[in-house]
């Protein structure tokens, strides 16, 4: 088993229930929102992901703001 294979238990007030995918922009988790009580999609930057570079926060935000409003099952 790969250090990428360990699932964290919690990030913040999210309890990671299974890892999703990984891509060019960080690593996306299953996890319980346990302030809300509901499922959501969780994406997490890679260390340094978009702290020096404007362009990719941005899009980060974007996305972000764009798939907030969403609800789906699945």
């Amino acid at each position: 088993m790969s250090p990428a294979d360990v699932l964290p238990e919690r990030i913040g007030r999210y309890r990671l229930v299974a890892r999703l995918g990984a891509g060019g922009m960080g690593t996306v988790y299953r996890a319980r929102d346990e302030m809300l009580a509901r499922d959501v999609a969780l994406k997490v930057l890679p260390p340094g992901g978009a702290s020096g570079d404007e362009e990719r926060r941005a899009r980060f935000l974007r996305e972000a703001r764009a798939l907030a409003p969403l609800s789906h099952p699945n």
